[in-house]
């Protein structure tokens, strides 16, 4: 999680990142075939778990865990081994293959996710079992209970997501929900609320919509406006309604309070040497490491691969988001937003895949409107073809219509915010 240099552009960046771009540098083009490879084998898996049932599978934990699902889940897999065996192969309509479809996903992102799942996942028990979040939770409970109503150890969460990406977030919250640390609430809440657009990925949407020398101006609207969104967001359904049980059953908040004789420092301090003190396996850490990264590639790529393809389909090839974009034309003329028509569609296309609103927005002239859409679109986090996908491929407890009313909440808490902003600016 160190920030580092990212090259003579002067951005910053982690060392996880910059090992996924190295080894997606080294596969290169081997790296779609890999994902078909990968999805076939989360299908296969389950064929061989329900029906072959060998003994070894069926007595690990682990192998029960990523290959015995419901009949749902399976379906997903088996749309995403269609899907992407249809756009490697270019085989099928071409509106399952298109650059912008089923390309985008296979040739674009799941190679990254494939890279950044690999480090990630592999170097996790670093982030989890040597302390960092028992002293940080110490530091900041004071901060993030009342303000968010989380555990102070949710802030790195948050760092993970800005520094790296937003994914990275998710699995870090995921991992430590199943730990039993977060209870179904705040997992929920830090999956769709903290898993911040990376500074990276900021800087393409703003390049997309041709406003790169805005960059001070949009992240501090983006963090303003979603600063707000995170403070009203665990206060209202459907987050504020999910259980504060855990994944283990256990009842009511972890104790978070400091014992007398201990300041927020010591305390953390204590806590996290406790922590460290239960690992010193070399051979159980990769262990552990290798059974998250097979955990990401069998269980979220197909759910991504799968979901993603399917909303960037009908964001391309059909009106639905014209359509539900229509009720916020008013909003926008209210507003007084400049073509208030056309940027009303990419408010909800977005959905589907967070580039899409700054490349619908490419025809329209309004510098002031494509700033709007470029901050509204990293504002609203909940997008298909990435976060949202690792999401509902995770064990965080959200459905897809929880996923739906979040990211129209999200935009109408931000859009007026973002709005003001942009008079302000412009």
């Amino acid at each position: 999680m160190t920030p580092l240099p990212a090259g003579e552009d002067g951005g910053i960046t982690i060392p996880v990142s910059m090992l996924a771009d190295w080894l997606g540098g080294v596969l290169g083009d081997a790296l779609p075939a890999i994902m078909v490879i990968v999805i076939a084998i989360s299908v296969l898996g389950v064929i061989i778990q329900k029906w072959i049932k060998p003994r070894a599978m069926a007595k690990s934990p682990f192998f029960k865990s990523l290959f015995d699902i419901s009949v749902f889940w399976f379906i997903v897999r088996i749309v995403a081994l269609l899907l992407v065996v249809m756009t490697f192969f270019q085989i099928g309509p071409e509106w399952v293959h298109d650059e912008y479809t089923g390309g985008l996903l296979l040739y674009d992102l799941l190679p990254i996710l494939f890279t950044i799942f690999l480090f990630a996942g592999l170097f996790l028990p670093l982030l989890l079992s040597f302390g960092l979040l028992e002293f940080v939770g110490a530091l900041l409970t004071k901060v993030m209970r009342p303000l968010f109503k989380l555990p102070g150890r949710s802030s790195v969460d948050a760092l993970t997501s800005w520094l790296g990406d937003g994914t990275l977030g998710v699995v870090l919250t995921n991992k430590q929900y199943e730990e039993g640390f977060y209870s179904k609430r705040e997992a929920a809440v830090i999956g769709t609320t903290f898993s911040i657009v990376s500074i990276t990925f900021s800087l393409v949407v703003l390049e997309y919509v041709e406003l790169g020398d805005m960059f001070f101006q949009f992240y501090m609207t983006i963090f303003i406006a979603g600063f707000v969104a995170a403070i009203i967001m665990p206060r209202i359904p459907p987050l504020s309604r999910k259980s504060t049980t855990y994944s283990n059953g256990q009842e009511g908040q972890l104790d978070e309070t400091i014992p007398s004789g201990f300041n927020a420092f010591s305390w953390g301090l204590k806590m996290a040497k406790k922590r460290a003190d239960k690992n010193a396996s070399v051979g159980l850490f990769f262990q552990n490491g290798f059974k998250n990264v097979l955990d990401m590639w069998l269980g979220v790529v197909p759910v991504v691969m799968a979901i993603g393809t399917i909303g960037v389909i009908i964001a391309e090839f059909t009106p639905v988001f014209t359509w539900l974009g229509a009720p916020f034309v008013p909003v926008l003329q209210l507003l007084q937003v400049p073509e208030a028509a056309a940027a009303a569609e990419t408010l909800v296309v977005g959905f589907a895949d967070m580039l899409l609103p700054a490349i619908f927005a490419g025809g329209i002239e309004s510098e002031m409107t494509r700033f709007i859409i470029a901050c509204v679109s990293v504002t609203q986090l909940i997008y298909l073809s990435e976060v949202g996908g690792v999401l509902l491929g995770s064990k965080i407890p959200v459905r897809f219509r929880d996923l739906v009313a979040i990211f129209l909440l999200r935009t109408l808490i931000t859009l007026p915010i973002i709005t003001l902003l942009a008079h302000i600016i412009f």
